[in-house]
């Protein structure tokens, strides 16, 4: 229908449709972009003839991500999008008369877009008279408290306007901790996983001070975590395993740091003990010669750096939690290679230029974000083994008396999969006030597929069995 349209749109305008865009007409890029009007052009096909509106391209994906309900769609859509300060409060959020209002010359606007480190040293250092003194002073004593528990937990570096969404996991987590710092509860049991992901030994030594301090006011932590230093300041531990998967799941050691260095059997006390360890490299790689030249740096608290990244080699960029590790090379470097080598939407900015870009064709993003397109996506389809699976099982006697595709054994289309739990295996009951509450489908039990598709075994198992395998089985 697209292409029949385009065609009618390309009669009518005498629009070239076989010339790159940036050579078109200004008259011709504009009707691309943003339609004809109430203008109705000819769509003709094999099965049909009749007139049709062109909305154009923008109001096209404007529509789309208004009228969609999916979560997929709307951050498949977002990519043809950028994000702008507001032209009228250029990204401050409040009225001109509420920014008029200011304490020390600064409004409530340049107050939150301080580090915390800063704010709390501003806070402390606020020149008041004696009756605004005893209005302020139980207030700036909260504001003290408060802002002494987040940088007591390594996020000195983060302003007060940082928006939830960018936030890592780790510093989501700090924050959710500082949080109850505050509250002073005791006889409660706090669960902590990892809390510290992405954090320099510098800050591990304060949030460890942190994790300490909550315990002793009368409160358990269990924290699961890798890190040496928090095992080695844990009064007690459980190692678990002895390996991953099938071959762990057993309680290994447990007890005091000497408890489980002393156990020969726990991996985790083969290396706190020096009994194994990972050795340093005696050679380095020569790389290939070639070289990233990125050049005057300046975003966020990035002061003008440059610096040359050698190709060919394991490269690690590393620093305290805040340095700009992550804006110069998730908000600079990748976004400018992605631009260049795949013509991107999103143009680069923070940077005067990056060099070298001739000696690399791809640039890929390995992040923690969730695999595929849809919730759907698990590690059988978004590796591509799920392919060779289905078309196993669509090749064997009884998929091929039944006539069935490999299309059958797919849980996102209509056929093989459980209609009333549509392939998912679970089945969402929204609860009104409470969170949603997730069951198992009672058709189909969690195995997405109905009885016919089911009663398809390869070697004795059904597609729905082979998904439930651990990928070493």
């Amino acid at each position: 229908f697209i292409n029949q349209l385009l065609k009618g749109v390309s009669e009518s305008y005498k629009l070239k449709l076989n010339i790159p865009f940036n050579e078109l007409p200004e008259k011709h890029k504009e009707i691309i972009l943003n339609g004809a009007g109430d203008e109705r052009f000819k769509v003709k096909g094999d099965t049909y003839n009749f007139m049709a509106r062109f909305e154009g391209v923008i109001p096209n994906l404007h529509r789309r991500y208004s009228e969609t309900d999916s979560d997929a769609s709307r951050s498949e859509l977002e990519k043809y999008m950028t994000q702008q300060p507001c032209e009228k409060c250029h990204g401050k959020r409040l009225k001109p008369e509420i920014l008029a209002v200011t304490l020390d010359n600064k409004s409530i606007a340049d107050i939150v877009d301080m580090p915390i480190d800063k704010f709390y040293d501003w806070s402390k250092g606020l020149t008041l008279n004696e009756r605004q003194s005893m209005i302020a002073y139980q207030i700036l004593k909260e504001i003290k408290a408060r802002s002494e528990f987040l940088l007591n937990v390594g996020l000195n570096y983060l302003t007060l306007s940082r928006t939830a969404n960018t936030l890592s996991g780790g510093e989501a987590q700090r924050i959710r901790l500082a949080t109850q710092i505050g509250s002073g509860l005791t006889g409660v049991l706090y669960i902590l996983d990892e809390p510290s992901i992405g954090l320099h030994q510098r800050d591990n030594t304060k949030l460890l001070l942190t994790l300490k301090r909550l315990r002793d006011l009368g409160n358990t932590l269990v924290v699961v975590e890798h890190d040496e230093e928090t095992i080695f300041e844990a009064d007690h531990i459980v190692d678990i395993g002895p390996r991953a998967g099938r071959h762990g799941g057993e309680i290994v050691a447990e007890g005091t740091l000497d408890d489980i260095k002393n156990n020969t059997r726990s991996l985790t006390g083969d290396f706190l003990s020096g009994r194994r360890k990972i050795e340093v490299p005696k050679t380095r790689r020569e790389g290939n010669g070639n070289l990233i030249e990125i050049k005057n740096a300046t975003l966020n608290n990035l002061k003008n750096v440059s610096v040359n990244i050698p190709l060919g080699k394991f490269v690690a960029i590393t620093g305290v939690s805040g340095s700009g590790k992550s804006s110069l090379i998730n908000e600079i470097l990748y976004p400018y290679l992605r631009h260049k080598v795949y013509r991107t939407i999103s143009k680069p900015y923070g940077v005067k230029s990056i060099e070298g870009l001739e000696n690399i064709d791809k640039v890929i993003n390995i992040d923690q974000s969730p695999i595929g397109r849809t919730p759907r996506s698990n590690p059988a389809t978004y590796t591509g083994i799920f392919d060779p699976i289905r078309e196993t099982f669509a090749t064997t006697q009884e998929a091929k008396v039944r006539g069935y595709k490999s299309g059958r054994f797919s849980f996102n289309v209509k056929g093989g999969r459980c209609e009333n739990c549509s392939g998912e295996g679970i089945i969402k009951i929204e609860m009104n006030f409470l969170p949603d509450v997730y069951v198992p489908c009672e058709v189909c039990s969690g195995k997405r597929y109905n009885r016919e598709t089911l009663e398809v075994k390869y070697k004795e198992k059904t597609i729905s069995d082979v998904l439930d395998m651990t990928v070493e089985e």
